[in-house]
C-alpha cells in the first residue's frame, strides 16, 4: 500500500533533519579533532620539556639522579591509575571540563615545579625540596592521564557516522600522532631555550604557559553532539530503546540520557579485559625499547651516533598507527589480525637482535629500529584509540557513549601498571644474563600479547554467519 500524504510528508522531514544532523556533525568534527589533537600534544610537550632539562636540573638545581628517578617513578604509578580513574570521570562528568581540569592542573605543576627552582627550596631544606617535586609530580601524573581517555572518548562522541566508523581506524591513527609532535616539539623549544642563552627553567615555564591556553580553548569544546541537539547514531538506538521500553510500560519515560557505564560492566564487554592485558605486553615492549635503546647503543657507539640511531625508532612509531589504523579499515576494521601480523614481523626482528643486535653496523641498525618502530608504535596507538571506540560499540552497550572513557582507561591503565612492572626485570637480566636475554624477553612479551588476542582473531578470520548479520547491522545504523 502506497503511503498517504501524512506518512510522505513525515519521511520527507525525517530526511531533511537527518541531513541536517549530518551537515552539522561533519562541520564540527574537524575542530573536535583539533582541540583533542592539541590537549594531549600538550600532554607530551609537558612531559618531555621536563625530560630534557634533567641534566640542568641535576647540575644547577641539586637534585640527586635518584630524586630524578624516582620523580619518574611516582609519575608513572599515579599516571597509571589516573588513566582508569579519569576514563571513568570523564563518562560520568562533562568530558571538557575534564579534560581542562587537566590541563590546568598541567600547568599548576609545571609552574610550582619552577617556583621551587626560582626559589632554591633545596638550599632551605633538602627533605622539603626533595618531597616539595616528588609531591608536584605524584599530582602531575594524575592530571597528564585525562588526556587520552576522555580526548578518545570525545573523538569517539563526533566521529559515530556509518563513513567515520568506516575510516575509524586511519582517523585514529592520524589523531595519535598528537604524541610524537609532542615530543619533537618539546625538544626543539628546549633546545631554543638553551641555544638562545635563556635560563633552563624557561623550558618548564613555556609548557605550563600553554597548558593554560589550551585548558580555556578546551572549555569551548562542545564534548558530544546530543549537547547541541545532532541526532547520532548511538543517540537514535538509545531513543528507539527508550520508545520501546515506553510501549512495553504504557508510561512516559524522560530522556535523561545514557548513564555511565560501571568499571564491572566495562569489563564484561567481550575482549575488554584481554586487550588491557595484551596491551600492557606491547608498552612494556615499546618501554623497553624507548628508554633502554640510547644505553645499549651507547656501549657500541659514540653518544651521536647512539642518540641518532636511537630516534629512528620513535620515527618509526609515527606513521605506525597510521598504516595500521588504514590496512585495518581496508579489512573491514579486522584490527586484532592486522595487529597480530605486526607484533608476528616484531618477534623475527626481536629474534633477529637475540643473536646480532651487538654485532650490527650503524646503517642496518637504522634500518632495523626504524622498522621496529612501525611494528611496535602501530599495535600500540590503535589499541588505545580505534580498537577502544570499536569495543566501546559493542551490541551490548550500543546507545550508550558513556562506555568509551571507562574503557580507554582500564586498557591504558592496566597497560601502564603491567608495563611499569616488567620494567623492573629489564636492569637484571642485561646485567647478569647479557642483552640477548633482553630480547628474548620482549620476545616473550610480544608472544603472550598476541595470544591474548587469539580469540578475537580467530573470530575476525572464521566469523559465524550470525556475525556477519550483526556487522551488516552495526553498518546500517
Amino acid at each position: 500500500m502506497a503511503p498517504n500524504a501524512t506518512e510522505t510528508t513525515s519521511l520527507v522531514k525525517g530526511n531533511n533533519e537527518e541531513a541536517e544532523n549530518m551537515k552539522k556533525l561533519k562541520a564540527y568534527q574537524p575542530w573536535a579533532f583539533f582541540v583533542t589533537f592539541g590537549g594531549y600534544f600538550m600532554a607530551h610537550f609537558s612531559r618531555k620539556c621536563y625530560s630534557t632539562v634533567k641534566q640542568q636540573l641535576q647540575e644547577t638545581a641539586g637534585y640527586s639522579p635518584l630524586i630524578l628517578s624516582e620523580m619518574d617513578t611516582v609519575f608513572m604509578g599515579t599516571y597509571a591509575a589516573g588513566n582508569i580513574i579519569s576514563g571513568k570521570l570523564g563518562d560520568t562528568f562533562n568530558p571538557t571540563t575534564v579534560l581542562a581540569i587537566g590541563l590546568f592542573g598541567s600547568g599548576i605543576c609545571l609552574f610550582l615545579i619552577n617556583i621551587s627552582l626560582w626559589f632554591d627550596f633545596l638550599s632551605f631544606s633538602l627533605t622539603l625540596g626533595n618531597f616539595f617535586i616528588i609531591a608536584v609530580y605524584f599530582l602531575f601524573g594524575f592530571f597528564q592521564s585525562t588526556g587520552g581517555p576522555v580526548g578518545t572518548a570525545v573523538m569517539g562522541n563526533w566521529f559515530c557516522d556509518k563513513k567515520s566508523i568506516e575510516s575509524r581506524g586511519l582517523i585514529f591513527g592520524l589523531w595519535t600522532c598528537h604524541q610524537y609532535c609532542g615530543d619533537i616539539t618539546a625538544a626543539l623549544c628546549t633546545a631554543f631555550v638553551l641555544g638562545a642563552g635563556f635560563d633552563y627553567t624557561w623550558a618548564i615555564l613555556i609548557p605550563a604557559l600553554t597548558n593554560f591556553a589550551w585548558g580555556f580553548l578546551t572549555m569551548k569544546l562542545i564534548a558530544d553532539p546530543a549537547d547541541i541537539g545532532i541526532i547520532t547514531p548511538e543517540v537514535a538506538i538509545r531513543l528507539e530503546k527508550l520508545k520501546a521500553k515506553q510501549a512495553t510500560q504504557g508510561s512516559h519515560i524522560v530522556d535523561e540520557g545514557p548513564a555511565p557505564i560501571t568499571y564491572a560492566a566495562a569489563l564484561q564487554i567481550p575482549m575488554v579485559a584481554q586487550y588491557a592485558f595484551a596491551f600492557g605486553f606491547f608498552k612494556l615492549t615499546n618501554y623497553v625499547l624507548f628508554f633502554w635503546l640510547p644505553y645499549f647503543l651507547g656501549k657500541h657507539f659514540d653518544p651521536v651516533t647512539a642518540n641518532l640511531i636511537a630516534s629512528l625508532y620513535s620515527v618509526g612509531m609515527m606513521p605506525g598507527g597510521i598504516i595500521v589504523g588504514y590496512v585495518s579499515d581496508l579489512f573491514g576494521g579486522r584490527r586484532a589480525s592486522v595487529i597480530g601480523v605486526f607484533m608476528s614481523m616484531l618477534f623475527v626482528f626481536l629474534f633477529v637482535f637475540s643473536f646480532k643486535s651487538e654485532e650490527l653496523t650503524a646503517i642496518p641498525l637504522l634500518i632495523m629500529l626504524g622498522i621496529m618502530g612501525i611494528l611496535v608504535g602501530g599495535p600500540n596507538n590503535i589499541i588505545t584509540s580505534a580498537v577502544a571506540a570499536d569495543l566501546a560499540s559493542h551490541p551490548s552497550v550500543r546507545g550508550n557513549n558513556k562506555s568509551l572513557g571507562t574503557v580507554t582507561g582500564l586498557i591504558n591503565g592496566c597497560g601502564s601498571i603491567t608495563a611499569s612492572i616488567g620494567l623492573l626485570a629489564v636492569g637484571p637480566l642485561q646485567s647478569v644474563f647479557g642483552w640477548g636475554s633482553v630480547w628474548l624477553f620482549l620476545m616473550g612479551c610480544t608472544f603472550i600479547g598476541t595470544a591474548l588476542m587469539g580469540t578475537k582473531i580467530k573470530d575476525e578470520l572464521f566469523p559465524a554467519k550470525e556475525e556477519y548479520a550483526e556487522v551488516e547491522a552495526n553498518l546500517a545504523v
